[in-house]
Order: C-alpha cells, then sequence, then structure tokens
C-alpha cells in the first residue's frame, strides 16, 4: 500500500539528515494520497528508514497499515491537510529555524524568496508536541494560503503540492531564517515594504521580453 510515497519519504528522510535539518529521531515527513496518508514512524532516526517502516493511516487517524507506530506528530498533519490543499508535509527541527521560532512571532520579508512561501512566516503558539492544541495552533499559522510556519520553541512546518516541493520549501525557510539571524548580527535587518513585495509579484507576472535577434544575412 502506497509502496512509492513510502519511498520517497526514506529518500527524502535521508536529505533531512544530511542537510542537518534534523538530528536523531526528531522531525517527520508524510505524503497523502486520496483519503491515505503514509507519515514516518516513532522512534525511528529519518536516515535509517526502510519502506516497510512507515505506517499508513487514514484521515481520522486509523492505522491503515504498518508495523510501526505513526510519528507523534501525525494529529498535526492530518489537521494540516483538512484545512489546505497539500499533499505533503515536513516537520524539522532546522537550527536556524528554531532559532527564530524560539525568538519571534513572526518572520518578517526581509528578502523577496518569502513569497514563494506565501509572506511573512508565521509562529505558531507553544503547545505540547503531539497534541490538538499544537496542531490548532499550526493551522492557523498556516492560513491565508502560506506554505510555512514556525513552531513556538520547537521548529518548523512546510507544505507542497508533493514531498519535493514541501522540502524545497524546508530548505527555503531555513536559509531565510539563516539570513535573518546572521543579518541580526550586523544590525537591524531591513524589511521589505508592502509595495516593495508588490513590486516583485507584478514583475514575477509580467517579466521583461527579450526578442530574438536574426542572425546577420550571409554576405554574397
Amino acid at each position: 500500500m502506497m509502496e512509492e510515497p513510502r519511498e520517497r519519504l526514506c529518500a527524502y528522510g535521508r536529505r533531512a539528515a544530511e542537510l542537518g535539518l534534523v538530528v536523531g529521531t526528531s522531525g517527520n515527513l508524510s505524503v497523502r494520497e486520496g483519503d491515505l496518508v503514509a507519515v514516518t514512524p516513532s522512534g525511528v532516526a529519518l536516515d535509517r528508514l526502510t519502506p516497510a517502516d512507515c505506517p499508513v493511516v487514514d484521515l481520522e487517524g486509523y492505522l491503515v497499515e504498518g508495523d510501526r507506530q505513526p510519528s507523534s506528530e501525525t494529529p498535526m498533519h492530518l489537521a494540516v491537510y483538512a484545512e489546505t490543499d497539500a499533499a505533503a508535509i515536513v516537520h524539522t527541527h532546522a537550527t536556524f529555524s528554531t532559532v527564530v521560532a524560539s525568538t519571534l512571532t513572526e518572520l518578517p520579508p526581509i528578502h523577496y524568496n518569502i513569497l514563494l512561501l506565501g509572506g511573512p512566516v508565521r509562529v505558531a503558539e507553544y503547545a505540547t508536541y503531539g497534541t490538538p492544541e499544537l496542531a490548532a495552533n499550526v493551522r492557523a499559522a498556516l492560513a491565508g494560503g502560506r506554505r510555512a510556519a514556525l513552531l513556538a520553541s520547537h521548529g518548523a512546518v512546510t507544505i507542497g503540492a508533493d514531498l519535493e516541493q514541501a522540502f524545497e520549501a524546508t530548505r527555503l525557510l531555513e536559509w531565510l531564517c539563516e539570513v535573518y539571524v546572521r543579518a541580526r548580527a550586523v544590525g537591524e535587518p531591513r524589511v521589505l515594504s508592502e509595495a516593495e513585495l508588490a513590486a516583485v509579484v507584478e514583475r514575477a507576472l509580467n517579466p521583461p521580453a527579450y526578442p530574438r535577434r536574426e542572425p546577420p544575412s550571409p554576405a554574397r
């Protein structure tokens, strides 16, 4: 059941560990197909997963296939699937994301690429991991088309149309958080205004045209 998605969970779990986005058994990933969700298991390091390790649950949280218990954060994953169009979720404890999540209430737009995540990244209010309260807080932080949220004193969550998109959102979020933290070491980071962000959107919607230059006619 969900053989290919479970293989992808293992592949991206290894990448998350290799890039230092998770440590030990922290972090979890999931993929949704219809009414089923394949999720990484509880208590297994992401770089040691096999497809058989990854259980499958339904949208109500009932175990459908697998011998291992689903991640303790499965309620958060299911809450996000219930409220968004996501087909994949990545949750990490990456260093700079966790630093920002432990100090701010929102990651401001210090770089225009934050628009790829839907705008300034909200920090979900703290709640104990694996609880319905945390799931509700994350769902609220993702409202309004956000593709990423930070979890106060915890980590980060990103969503996507597939696992690759969700994973790349995680990488982008960690980069943005690192830029912010390093900028604070130099001075007060400059925050882009709404007008400046709107100009970026306009530029993306109407890119400049580059007409093709015709090659010169051969000499006769």
